[in-house]
Parts: C-alpha cells; sequence; structure tokens
C-alpha cells in the first residue's frame, strides 16, 4: 500500500515538474519571438511587401542602389545594372531623401525607342533605416486612351460641323429661293444629301461606341461566315445597282468562327461598301473565304484606284479619307474601316490590306475557327 502511494505521488510530482518545464519554455520562446519581432527591420518588411505589389516596387539602400526589386521592373525597363536606368527617377529618390518625406510625380521615361516610351506615376517613401521603397504605375496605356480621346472629340465636332453648316445654309437658300421650282428642287436634293450623311456619320459613331463597350468574347456565339458575307452583300445591293458595280462572291458554308454576328456582319458590309464606293461604274466588287491554318480569311478584292503605301498606313484612323472629294459624294464618313478595326481585334483577329495605286485593293479580315463541338469530326 505504501508502495502504491509511493509511486503516486512520484507520478504526480513528476507531472507537475513537466508541466513546470514546459511552461517555463513556453515563456522563454515567446519572449524570444517577441524579441526578434521587435528587432525586425521596417526594410524587411518592406522588403516582403514587394512581392505582393501589382506596381513595380524597387528598395535602394543610401547609395541608391538596388536592393530587392520586383519581377515587372525589368519589363519596364526601370534598373540596369542594379541601378536606376532613368536619372527622372533618381531625381525623385534624391528629392525624397532631401526632403525626408514620401515624393510622388507623373514621368515620362523615353528609353530612346519610340515604342518603348513610357508614363509613369513614381512614389518614393523614405524608410526609417535610411532605405528608400520606390513604386512605379505604368500610366502609358491610360495617357494613349486620354489621347485618342482628346483626338475623337476633336474629328467628331469638325466632321459634324460641316454637315451640319452645309444644311443651315442649304435651309436659308431653299427659303429665299421659294418661288424657283428649279432651285428648289437642287437645294432640296443637296439638303437631302447632307442628312444622310449626317444620319450615317452618327449611326457609325454608335456603332463604335458599342463596339468599345461590349464584351464580345464574354457573349460569342458560333457563326457561320458564309451567312455573313451573305448578309453583308445584301445590305450593299441597292448601292451596288446605283453604281452599276457587280458584287462577286465565293463563300462555301461551314466555316465558322465565334463572336458577335451583327458586329462581323457590320465589319464585312463596311469592306464591300468601301470596294464598291472607290471603284468605278461598271466595276466587279470580289469577296471570298477560306481557311488557313486555324484562321478563317474573309477577303474582299476591287479594282478600284488603289492606295500608295503612306495611305495604307493611315487607312484605318478614325476619319481618315483617301480621297476626300470621292467621300463627299459617296457620303463616306471615314469611320467604316476603322469599324472594321475594332470589330477585328474584339474578335481576336486583324485585318490586312493589300493595294497598289491604280490596280486597286484587297482587304481582308482573319478570325479564328470556332473549335469543333464533336473532336471526332477532325479526323
Amino acid at each position: 500500500m505504501n508502495t502504491a502511494l509511493s509511486l503516486t505521488l512520484t507520478i504526480l510530482v513528476s507531472a507537475a515538474a513537466g508541466a513546470l518545464l514546459f511552461w517555463f519554455i513556453s515563456r522563454v520562446a515567446a519572449k524570444a519571438t517577441l524579441a526578434d519581432e521587435s528587432q525586425t527591420s521596417p526594410s524587411a518588411t518592406a522588403a516582403d511587401l514587394l512581392e505582393v505589389l501589382a506596381s513595380a516596387g524597387i528598395m535602394l539602400n543610401g547609395s541608391n542602389t538596388v536592393i530587392r526589386a520586383t519581377k515587372n521592373v525589368q519589363a519596364l525597363g526601370l534598373i540596369q545594372n542594379r541601378v536606376l536606368a532613368h536619372q527622372e527617377l533618381i531625381d525623385l529618390v534624391d528629392q525624397c531623401r532631401l526632403e525626408g518625406k514620401p515624393v510622388e510625380e507623373d514621368l515620362y521615361l523615353a528609353t530612346g525607342l519610340q515604342s518603348d516610351e513610357v508614363w509613369v506615376s513614381a512614389r518614393a517613401a523614405i524608410l526609417p533605416d535610411g532605405n528608400v521603397l520606390l513604386t512605379v504605375e505604368d500610366e502609358t496605356e491610360a495617357k494613349r486612351l486620354e489621347e485618342t480621346r482628346r483626338d475623337f472629340v476633336a474629328n467628331i465636332s469638325h466632321e459634324l460641323k460641316t454637315p451640319i453648316g452645309a444644311i443651315s445654309l442649304l435651309s436659308e437658300a431653299l427659303s429665299d429661293a421659294a418661288d424657283d421650282p428649279v432651285i428648289v428642287r437642287k437645294f432640296s436634293g443637296d439638303l437631302l444629301k447632307e442628312a444622310k450623311r449626317l444620319t450615317s456619320l452618327v449611326q457609325e459613331i454608335i456603332q463604335l461606341s458599342r463596339l468599345q463597350s461590349t464584351d464580345v468574347i464574354k457573349n460569342a456565339q458560333v457563326i457561320d461566315l458564309a451567312d455573313i458575307i451573305h448578309e453583308a452583300v445584301e445590305r450593299n445591293s441597292v448601292l451596288a445597282d446605283r453604281r452599276q458595280v457587280t458584287i462577286s462572291s465565293d463563300a462555301a458554308a461551314g466555316i465558322k468562327a465565334l463572336g458577335d454576328a451583327e458586329m462581323l456582319t457590320i465589319a464585312v458590309k463596311n469592306l464591300v461598301e468601301n470596294a464598291i464606293n472607290y471603284s468605278d461604274q461598271g466595276a466587279q466588287v470580289g469577296i471570298g473565304l477560306r481557311k488557313k491554318r486555324g484562321v478563317a480569311e474573309i477577303a474582299v478584292t476591287d479594282n478600284g484606284i488603289g492606295m500608295t503605301p503612306e495611305q495604307q498606313e493611315r487607312i484605318f484612323e478614325r476619319f481618315y479619307r483617301v480621297d476626300p472629294s470621292r467621300s463627299r459624294q459617296t457620303g463616306g464618313t471615314g469611320l467604316g474601316l476603322s469599324i472594321v478595326k475594332h470589330v477585328a481585334a474584339s474578335h481576336l483577329g486583324d485585318i490586312q490590306v493589300f493595294s497598289r495605286p491604280g490596280l486597286g485593293s484587297t482587304f481582308t479580315l482573319r478570325l479564328p475557327i470556332a473549335p469543333e463541338s464533336n473532336p471526332e469530326e477532325d479526323e
């Protein structure tokens, strides 16, 4: 009995001693952890934060040598051999050190290659240990969009002024010549032409706005491109008859793409309309469809006035016209090919042009082929 009691007491004492030792070790470890955390430098914490930054981040020591940087820093060309590659960034860091507070500035960084010029928003902040954390946001695309918007507003203001001014003058002329039937008929015809031009311009602006706001990929459907071509030709039948131009179509069914049927129809319709307007009376316009290496190609060919290489570089710009006088006669707005380019891009495709002055032009709309629903059909 005494032996059992003695054994029980021994076990209890050992357990108590073990618990006491565990508590002591835990306290020591906790104090050690707190001591380590208190000794963690601000630079170490900031360096860890660099890993989760979406923007480009660079940490620099007192001599402006790069200690650590995010992966996208090299893509922007911000550092070279562990030093900042742009004097503008160096000046910003030096200003931060001089003032002892965060400094932020929008900068234009030129790398020597026009395609690599970038606009950035840079911010430098000094850390307690003297290192500097520099973050850089690439604003190039935003700047380009803003410039495009300003140019578009300026262009559209000019383009709208022309038909509106003409309508106003023609209306006054009609009032003054109310007693002359011949003049009235002439001015009425001119007034109708300007009104149609204004209507076309507004419609194409709406189409362009819709293109830029529609998520084609999200709402894409499988479309037979032969149906698109047939509908585009039908929409140009009246214009072709009026200009005595023959449209020859060769589009076999079965070549399909993913996308928006109406947008693709507008794009092809614009290509055919453009070919008709820049062809002489009695000419022929051809449109064909073929599949090549997983890509559907819709080619529209005319034997019209053609274009120089300089004109081909600008042909897809908004409101650009190869022959302004011909555009005034046909009511062209200069937006048709710009719309085609946007449709192609939104469908993950592209638009190509081949042309020679006096020999005509061929525009090719290229679109990815829609994947087959049944893999066995590929065999």
